[in-house]
């Protein structure tokens, strides 16, 4: 059985099996499940007697059809008998992922007395006199809100908001998991974008910061650019500042790796939507050498017509000797690719044209812009999305450190510096004597990370902001998409 995409945990399932009780029935479980593609995780005996055991057989497959033809295998082996089947990431979601819990224990008649009437009239009035009394006194001190209108949820497209409210979810554990913040999603049932800055406006007093998540370009620059303008509280699009946040962070280690500095290279990315967007202005903020960035009409460069605002800029921005091609022809001679794009959109002779020494991020989820094996045989450094390969480049690696630092400045806004002293702060836990083509990267589940990013944001956000350049233009590039009227 041929398998292209790589088994994963989420796709992760359960067999209750009946088996004959001989020597080599266990065996030839795992054996045909290997046979299948799968990888078995674990396998415990549930009962036995004196003709039969009962185990459960647990195994990563690679999607959902997958996980049916290595039942059916399993079925085909004589003396066994499947009796229930179990999707693992089905079951974790039973009832929601997250859940209100209180700080108070509210035992006795005394402290229900302080926490609510009548000793809470006493705090509500404070405010009303200070309103700035609010971050100190209620959970605005830590609480964040996770909004989306469902519009670019993960590689699924627009599925809406009660679709994305699973991902919204997992975002709010992540949150409180890795950075203690409270979070809270806030999934919107338009697509409207004068009533999501209206809706987000008129809620935003119960929040310390808005975190902007799965919204379509070039909507969500407009979107945050106006909320920015409105708010007293930070702005974060995550898809936009915490991709390139960490891309930077593992771009940085894997230039260490290969011995290039940042100025000398040429990247070329894949996908100029959201992630993509601020992946390039932050590069090109650090002094990138060049960068190419394509999307569907292939290579943006100047004289291109009927390009939208962000696109437009970028092909003035970008891309110095104004390649007209397709992505492939792009890669001949690059020494970075970054893809967030779409899957299976290069293979491995796409990559073998790159420069010695090549870095391959594809970041494409759950199947990356090319098969991660095959980029090995060529790139010097790859990375992928994926939990399951080395070198995962994972969002949150930032975003709780980030929304942690910027919530204990009591930050008014996200900054350009916070974005780059968060992303210098990733990539230096990876210290010397770690560093590595396999460990560019700090693990998502490093004690490390979320304090030094939140100790790092928390200084950016104390100290002076820098005079403008001279030329700010990539900084401008969130308030020009704003005016964009043709959607990419």
């Amino acid at each position: 059985m041929t398998i292209n995409r790589l088994p994963s945990a989420g796709f992760s399932i359960t067999i209750r099996i009946s088996v004959t009780a001989e020597a080599s029935a266990i065996g030839r479980l795992t054996t045909r499940v290997g046979d299948a593609g799968a990888i078995v995780t674990a396998l415990d005996v549930v009962d036995s007697d004196p003709t039969h055991v009962v185990v459960d057989l647990t195994c990563d497959t690679a999607d959902s059809s997958h996980a049916d033809r290595v039942v059916e295998a399993l079925k085909e082996l004589p003396g066994v008998e499947v009796r229930k089947v179990s999707d693992r990431t089905f079951l974790l979601h039973l009832g929601g992922k997250i859940e209100v819990s209180s700080k108070v224990a509210l035992r006795n008649r005394d402290e229900l007395s302080r926490a609510y009437t009548p000793g809470v009239a006493r705090v509500c009035l404070a405010i009303a006199e200070n309103p700035d009394d609010a971050r100190r006194l209620t959970i605005k001190r830590n609480t964040v809100a996770v909004v989306t209108d469902g519009s670019a949820v993960l590689g699924l497209g627009n599925i809406g908001p009660a679709a994305a409210l699973p991902v919204m979810e997992g975002k709010a554990a992540l949150f409180k998991r890795f950075g203690g913040v409270d979070a809270w999603p806030v999934v919107l049932d338009t697509q409207d974008v004068d009533e999501i800055v209206s809706i987000v406006r008129a809620i935003a007093p119960a929040y310390g910061g808005i975190n902007l998540e799965d919204i379509a370009a070039p909507r969500c620059f407009e979107i945050e650019t106006r909320l920015r303008d409105l708010l007293d509280i930070p702005v974060f699009h995550d898809d936009q500042h915490g991709t390139a946040i960490c891309v930077l962070a593992a771009l940085t280690n894997a230039l260490r790796v290969v011995g290039k500095a940042l100025a000398d290279v040429r990247v070329v990315v894949s996908g100029a939507g959201a992630a993509g967007t601020a992946i390039m202005k932050l590069l090109l903020r650090q002094g990138v050498g060049d960068i190419i960035a394509c999307d569907r009409p292939g290579a943006l460069h100047e004289g291109m017509t009927g390009l939208n605002p962000a696109w437009q800029w970028l092909a003035e921005h970008t891309n110095r000797d104004n390649y007209a091609g397709d992505l492939a022809g792009a890669l001949r001679g690059a020494d970075v690719f970054i893809g967030v794009s779409a899957p299976n959109l290069l293979d491995g002779d796409d990559i073998a044209q790159m420069n010695d020494g090549a870095i391959v991020f594809a970041l494409a989820n759950p199947d990356p812009e090319v098969d991660p094996r095959e980029a090995r045989k060529h790139a010097a450094v790859v990375a992928t999305g994926r939990s399951d390969q080395p070198n995962q480049i994972n969002n949150v690696l930032a975003f709780p450190g980030v929304f942690r630092g910027m919530l204990d400045a009591h930050a008014q806004e996200f900054t350009e510096e916070m974005a780059l002293a968060a992303a210098r702060a990733i990539a230096d836990v990876v210290g010397e004597e770690q560093l590595n083509p396999t460990v560019i990267i700090p693990s998502v589940f490093d004690t490390r990370v979320a304090p030094a990013v939140a100790a790092a944001v928390r200084a950016a956000a104390q100290s002076p902001a820098p005079p403008p350049a001279a030329d700010s233009g990539p900084a401008d590039l969130a308030a020009t998409a704003a005016r964009a009227v043709a959607a990419d």
